[in-house]
């Protein structure tokens, strides 16, 4: 009986102390394993940088054609953006 009554206490402080903190930090590193990127999602997210990458570089040269083509065409879409029209009054 002496035994129950000494293992009680530290028994009580395991159970009301140590144990939630246990069990939170446990689950708090399982949320932070799960939270970076698995294999699949780190080749997707590649696969869209490298479409972006490659749009960008798309846009790129579409505009460096407008230029050779027709030099005004930023100021034209600048104007358009503004309310104006060709005459340069508001629309």
């Amino acid at each position: 009986m002496e035994f129950l009554k000494f293992m009680s206490v530290p028994t009580i402080l395991f159970m009301v102390i140590v144990a939630p903190m246990w069990i939170t930090m446990y689950y708090r590193s399982v949320n932070r394993s799960t939270r970076s990127l698995n294999l699949e999602d780190r080749e997707s997210l590649e696969h869209m940088l490298e479409t972006v990458d490659k749009l960008t570089d798309r846009i790129a040269t579409l505009e460096s054609i407008l230029d050779a083509d027709h030099p005004q065409w930023r100021q034209q879409v600048s104007r358009q953006e503004r309310g104006e029209d060709s005459s340069g009054s508001k629309i």
